[in-house]
């Protein structure tokens, strides 16, 4: 079975994905991130699905992973603060993107042709090199105006964010949410409809 099943993969944006790894199931809120044995399987789900080239880091040992949980997490709230802002209408600040800026120089890119493409390689350390990967997705996203389109889900109960550039999108998923919300409003309606022929058969 493919990792990616284990995650909601909702954008094909690695920051985006990592935001996403905090659900909400049966109204309790779940980490997926809670070991280092899990950061090793997002990163292998991101290397599945392309959004981190094999060449762009080597994650094959889980060493390094034990410390990069915390600094992953934290990169992850930070990057929720400011995409729910976004997602809200509001402005991030120019602090937001700074740090962005900050956390690519300590693994600044090189660049390498492969298979036709130009790849960004970011140079240092695994954990910094990881950062840098993230920090850059949501950076481009911002300075490419997609962030313009984040939303939340429609599903109150929902932290899931997606990016919505047909406008007309409302649940994170159909699998996730979608179909929750159409089977309550089906049992809603039906359940109505029950008591109104309660009311008829026994006046």
């Amino acid at each position: 079975m493919s990792n990616a099943n284990q995650f909601p993969l909702l954008s094909g944006h690695l920051s985006l994905d990592l935001v996403n790894t905090e659900v909400v199931r049966r109204g309790v809120r779940h980490d997926l991130l809670t070991l280092k044995e899990d950061l090793f399987q997002w990163l292998k789900t991101m290397q599945e699905i392309g959004s981190i080239r094999p060449e762009q880091i080597a994650y094959e040992t889980e060493d390094w992973l034990e410390q990069a949980l915390d600094s992953i997490k934290f990169l992850r709230a930070f990057l929720r603060e400011g995409f729910e802002r976004i997602a809200d209408g509001y402005q991030v600040s120019d602090e937001w993107s700074s740090h962005l800026e900050m956390l690519i120089a300590k693994a600044p890119f090189s660049f390498r042709l492969i298979d036709e493409k130009l790849v960004a390689i970011p140079i240092g350390e695994p954990l910094d090199i990881l950062i840098s990967l993230i920090a850059f997705d949501a950076l481009n996203l911002h300075a490419t105006g997609e962030l313009g389109s984040l939303k939340r889900c429609a599903n109150l109960d929902c932290v899931l964010l997606f990016i919505d550039l047909s406008g007309r999108r409302k649940w994170c998923s159909m699998q996730i949410c979608g179909n929750r919300k159409k089977v309550a409003r089906f049992q809603n309606r039906n359940g109505k409809r029950s008591k109104e022929r309660d009311k008829r058969d026994n006046p």
